[in-house]
Order: C-alpha cells, then structure tokens, then sequence
C-alpha cells in the first residue's frame, strides 16, 4: 500500500473559480500523514496485517483472498481520512475566501499554503526535525 494512495485534489468551485486572480490553495498531503497519528496508526497496523497474511501456513488463494478483503478494509478507511482532510480543507478554503484547492505535489510555486491550518483542524501536531549535525 502505498501513501501515494491518499493523494487528491480539491476542487472548491466550479470553472469561474479556475481563472488566473482566483486565490488558490495548497495542502501538503505527504506532510500530513506523516504527522498525522491516525494515519500513521492506520499504516502501521496494514504492514502488521500484510506480514502475518504472507507468513501463514495456509494456500496460496486463501492468502490471495485475506489480502484482497484487507485491501478493501484499507481502501475504506483510506477513503474516509482523505475525506476528513477535504472537509478541513474546504473549512480553511471557506474561512480564507479560497476558490480552489489543490495538493502541493507537483506544484512549483505559488499558492497560499493551508498545511499548517488543516493540520491544526485535524488536531495534528507537526513532528519536529532533527537539528542538522544531531
């Protein structure tokens, strides 16, 4: 399973909202779930799952079927957190007056980045970064 895999995009308002003076967004998704405990909870218990599917002594097409059913279980709760960060998201985007939000993967520059904000609306605290040299 792959984190890409909470990847999305945001989109706020309809085609009047794409033109070049709307006030854009930005949401750093791989900043978020890496902060986020839920997440990481989430992740960590799908690698746990995974190994002990790959371990058993059973056949090859039960193992096939634990393995696709745990899929399907991530796959809801994957979609469930991805709805959670739209929501805050959409909160921020109301609260600032944005008209389009978009994930910052991919994103050179500009953008009025509301990481920070969601994070705060999901009750993420950012984790601290090692000081260089540590």
């Amino acid at each position: 399973m792959k984190i890409y895999r909470v990847a999305f995009c945001v989109c706020l308002a309809t085609a009047p909202a794409c033109a070049p003076h709307s006030p854009v967004g930005l949401v750093d998704v791989q900043r978020i779930v890496s902060n986020w405990p839920e997440y990481q909870g989430y992740q960590n218990q799908l690698l746990r799952d995974e190994r002990s599917i790959s371990s058993r002594r059973e056949s090859a097409s039960r193992k096939q079927r634990e393995a696709a059913d745990l899929q399907r279980k991530y796959s809801q709760i994957t979609d469930q957190l991805s709805q959670q960060i739209r929501t805050a998201a959409g909160k921020i985007a109301e609260q600032r007056q944005l008209k389009l939000v978009l994930t910052r993967e991919g994103i050179g520059f500009g953008g009025v980045d509301i990481t920070p904000d969601v994070e705060k609306a999901l009750n993420i605290t950012e984790k601290s970064s090692p000081a260089p040299g540590t």
